[in-house]
């Protein structure tokens, strides 16, 4: 079975058919979805939705292209929410995005949000899943400082060098439906020097679906797509790809 370790079903694109479609997933081998929040509201609402499924699990935090004025205040209720020890499994999707933030005022407050959720992933011990688009040097630092927590780097986008610094960190790295992309050189050459053991599989639905759907709603019906392009890179058969990603996610989240 395979683990989506992120997902979000939270989206208004899954408004017209969500529990049909969440309904269907042990059937077509997903045996377990983690879906990230990226603000207050959707905190509560994957938390709400996590406690319906039960091989769905949450995230609760705030995206770096999501904060808003009162963010120290949602923090605190963030931080009430994570504590639901049954279901709530990681802090994020937390990180920074400086493909839209050209501001050096904004990508400051984005360091600081990612810094007070960072600290309290290591508050709470829970792992982290980290966003990290066009700020690889900025997340590394701020991954740096926080030398007990542990995590995941989802829809990994970085170097091979930066994946190696990772990894000796402890973090894992997550791959979307880019890796079956004909453009998607640099990801595969990361999976193809990291250990297997540290490699986990996401959909990032209703985004990024990868080929043959790409262009459709994605969800984690696709999964499959990730772990046949690691064991294709890797030369290995895909029931090892799903086997070993799967016990991957479950060590991170801690899910017996």
């Amino acid at each position: 079975m395979l683990f989506d370790t992120h997902a979000h079903y939270d989206d208004n694109r899954f408004d017209s058919d969500r529990d049909e479609l969440l309904s269907s997933m042990p059937a077509n081998n997903v045996g377990l979805i983690l879906n990230p929040a990226v603000d207050l509201e959707s905190s509560r609402t994957v938390v709400s939705y996590a406690q319906k499924y039960p091989f769905l699990y949450a995230a609760v935090g705030i995206h770096p292209e999501d904060w808003n004025k009162n963010w120290k205040n949602d923090l605190l209720v963030i931080k009430e929410l994570a504590q639901n020890e049954h279901k709530v499994r990681a802090i994020g999707e937390i990180g920074l995005d400086y493909y839209w933030e050209k501001d050096p005022e904004g990508r400051a407050v984005q360091q600081e949000v990612f810094r007070a959720q960072m600290a309290l992933a290591e508050e709470l011990l829970l792992p982290v899943i980290v966003h990290d688009r066009d700020a690889h040097a900025d997340c590394l630092t701020i991954t740096k400082e926080f030398s007990h927590v542990r995590g995941v780097y989802h829809c990994f986008a970085g170097s091979v060098e930066m994946a190696r610094e990772l990894l000796e960190l402890g973090y894992y790295l997550s791959f979307t439906g880019v890796i079956t992309f004909k453009n998607a050189k640099r990801a595969l050459d990361v999976i193809r020097e990291a250990p297997l053991e540290r490699l986990m599989v996401e959909t990032d639905a209703p985004y990024m679906a990868p080929e043959p759907y790409r262009g459709r709603r994605n969800s984690s019906l696709y999964v499959y797509r990730m772990a046949e392009a690691i064991a294709e890179v890797k030369g290995v058969a895909v029931s090892e790809v799903e086997r070993i990603t799967t016990e991957n996610g479950k060590r991170l989240f801690q899910i017996a």
